[in-house]
């Protein structure tokens, strides 16, 4: 019987992507100054962030499931790390962004492999359990993100930002090094990847779903990309944008607790996304009520609580149709999602415009929640 990852860890490593993009965050304005950058061009670098990430995920999904998930770990951690210290010392602005290609690539690992490595160890409620369990830590990483980029960019600019980034993908590297265990069946063979990727995208399931985890991410990290430049435009502001993260995080925590309970009472997954999909579009009405100030963190708050509550239920429940292989599966719905997330940011980058963008998002939602409903009808 092989061994479950330590939880510990699973957390930290479920965590990273989140941190390592919202960390940056607050440094996008000294970035835009310091490489002679348009506001809409330093908001690029995340968007351009999503579309590596989609990439990282199909390309590191289908390793973990050739050569094994610790490889496939190890291996993703030491090319992000590779990434971010390139992008400490980047010259100018493109090289920058191929820098960042690279930490997006490689962090990819940290989102697929450790999802892989949970469905192989745990089925069903379990396994519902355990992701609302990681929900409290999803709720909490942006906001460590925020903080410590609000700090670190504060004290040592936006290349000691790329250095604190480098230095938590060593550290994750050697524990991952140390306590990582392989979980990859050993009666699971590798699928061939164009016969899968043709079963999900005939799949109507895999779509509703990627549709709505896109659209709950776009809304977060729809703020954590024009977030900065709001709190910039902000006159005689009472909150800072890096302070912000922590009323979303309490929003979050919130959110997770409420679905940890509900689910302990016997509450469906597929009612608690419902409740999410409906507090996003509340979130979103407060967003376009609330846009001329700073009070329209208010209705981020609830946008935070409805991602909380809906996207661990929506990842526990996505691929159960495609447990043999599940490395392989996994990669193509996280390149579907992130690539309609990176697509999403890309036109919000020009846009600037968050509450019609939040507005966007909660239609998406609920058009991708009414249709699985009406097919299980």
């Amino acid at each position: 019987m092989f061994r479950r990852p330590p939880l510990a860890l699973v957390i930290l490593l479920l965590s990273f992507p989140q941190i390592v993009e919202t960390i940056y965050s607050p440094a996008l304005p000294l970035i835009a100054v310091a490489y002679r950058a348009t506001p809409e061009e330093a908001a690029q670098t995340l968007s351009l962030w999503f579309v590596a990430f989609a990439f990282g995920v199909v390309s590191w999904g289908r390793i973990c499931d050739l050569i094994g998930r610790r490889p496939a770990l190890l291996a993703g951690l030491a090319l992000y790390a590779i990434g971010a210290g390139w992008a400490m010392i980047a010259l100018d602005f493109p090289q920058l962004l191929l820098a960042r290609l690279i930490s997006a690539f490689g962090a990819a690992v940290g989102s697929i492999v450790t999802q892989t490595s949970l469905r192989d160890s745990y089925r069903g409620p379990d396994l519902s359990r355990v992701f609302a369990l990681l929900g409290l830590a999803l709720a909490v990483s942006p906001a460590i993100g925020m903080f410590l980029g609000q700090a670190i960019s504060s004290h040592a600019g936006h290349q000691g930002v790329f250095a604190g980034l480098g230095l938590l993908a060593v550290l994750l590297f050697v524990l991952s090094l140390v306590f990582w265990p392989e979980t990859r069946p050993p009666e699971i063979q590798p699928q061939h990847f164009l016969p899968t990727l043709q079963d999900m995208l005939r799949d109507g399931h895999i779509w509703r779903n990627a549709v709505l985890i896109a659209a709950f991410n776009l809304a977060i990290f729809g703020y954590y990309q024009l977030g900065p430049f709001l709190f910039e435009c902000q006159e005689n502001r009472w909150l800072e944008f890096g302070e912000s993260g922590l009323v979303l995080a309490a929003a979050s925590l919130l959110g997770a607790c409420a679905n940890s309970l509900l689910l302990r009472r016997g509450t469906p997954p597929r009612d608690l996304v419902g409740y999410g999909v409906l507090l996003l579009a509340i979130g979103a009405l407060l967003l376009s009520l609330l846009a001329s100030g700073p009070a329209f963190v208010i209705g981020m708050a609830v946008v935070a609580l409805a991602y909380a509550m809906a996207i661990p239920n929506i990842l526990a429940e996505s691929l159960q149709n495609y447990t043999d292989r599940l490395g392989t599966a996994g990669a193509i719905l996280s390149m579907l999602y992130y690539t309609l997330l990176g697509l999403g940011l890309v036109v919000a980058g020009w846009g600037q415009r968050l509450d019609l963008l939040v507005l966007a998002c909660a239609m998406l939602g609920a058009l991708a929640f009414r249709g699985g409903q009406l097919r299980r009808k």
